[in-house]
């Protein structure tokens, strides 16, 4: 049975950790992370991308995590991650979805928390979690453009503490991500995250938070973010990399053009789970179940 992301992040608050949350794009990925979590005693959070989810993918994708919820020992949970259009997010509800992130955070103050309010009271019907956005995490290199690249500028673009203490209490979301300094994809230079306004924020938010753009940003950082309160970080970028790196070897090495999808993914899957392995151990949600 999936859980909901509320009760992981409350646990790893309590427990002073982070729940790495790994975007899953098809089964080979789904399957690796649960492996590598499964092997290293840490709750799964599997998130999902709309662009993942198109057609019939919704249902099916739901199907198989649901499933794989009663196959693997551990806590696992299904999230959609960085949904803007609300009848998708009901759509994901209905389907099986455990907890969905709306994603308001270019949207002017008011109508974020309108928006997300209206998500809040849909989903917690179904007992479903709600994560949303405040600040805006911009993009360094993601997807199939490197024109997708950001020109903004970090601080412009911070999570406002007063602002993230408003907005909870207005919408009474179950989860907040917000933005000290990481953006989506491969970065060009290293972050440099900004605790000072990590610790402002916790001091006055009551609610776990969140943070985007944790693939390519240094162990320590990471460390020093969960000990100022962070409760859950996303990586995507890490684990796609491996990935296509581990495909790009095997494909241009593979004499047989027909040999199985088995064999030809098993080095793809290895290369996932030593990220998820890594990442698990340095967030501290290993050996937690």
């Amino acid at each position: 049975m999936l859980v909901s992301m509320k009760e992981m992040l409350t646990d790893a608050a309590k427990g002073h950790y982070a729940i790495p949350a790994f975007d899953v794009s098809n089964y080979e990925m789904m399957r690796s992370v649960l492996e590598a979590c499964e092997e290293a005693r840490s709750p799964a959070l599997l998130q999902v991308l709309g662009v993942d989810l198109q057609g019939r993918a919704l249902p099916m994708m739901t199907a198989m995590a649901k499933a794989a919820s009663e196959l693997y020992d551990i806590p696992v949970c299904l999230h959609l991650d960085h949904a803007t259009d609300l009848s998708f997010i009901k759509a994901a509800c209905e389907a099986g979805f455990s907890s969905v992130m709306f994603d308001g955070s270019v949207l002017p103050f008011a109508e974020n928390v309108a928006k997300t309010r209206e998500v809040v009271d849909y989903a917690h019907a179904y007992g479903i979690s709600v994560e949303a956005e405040l600040g805006h995490v911009g993009n360094a290199m993601v997807g199939n453009e490197a024109d997708k690249v950001s020109n903004e500028d970090p601080e412009d673009t911070l999570t406002v503490p007063r602002e993230a203490a408003d907005f909870v209490a207005m919408t009474d979301v179950d989860a907040l991500a917000i933005a000290i300094g990481t953006s989506h994809g491969v970065y060009r230079k290293t972050p440099s995250l900004r605790i000072d306004r990590l610790d402002e924020i916790t001091a006055v938010c009551d609610r776990p938070l969140v943070l985007h753009g944790g693939s390519g940003t240094p162990d320590d950082q990471m460390k020093a973010a969960i000990a100022h309160g962070i409760t859950k970080i996303n990586i995507y970028s890490d684990i796609v990399a491996a990935m296509n790196a581990a495909l790009k070897e095997k494909l241009n090495t593979m004499e047989n053009p027909a040999t199985w999808p088995a064999y030809v993914f098993e080095d793809a899957r290895n290369g996932i789970k030593r990220v998820v392995h890594e990442k698990c151990i340095a967030f501290g949600s290993a050996d937690r179940v």
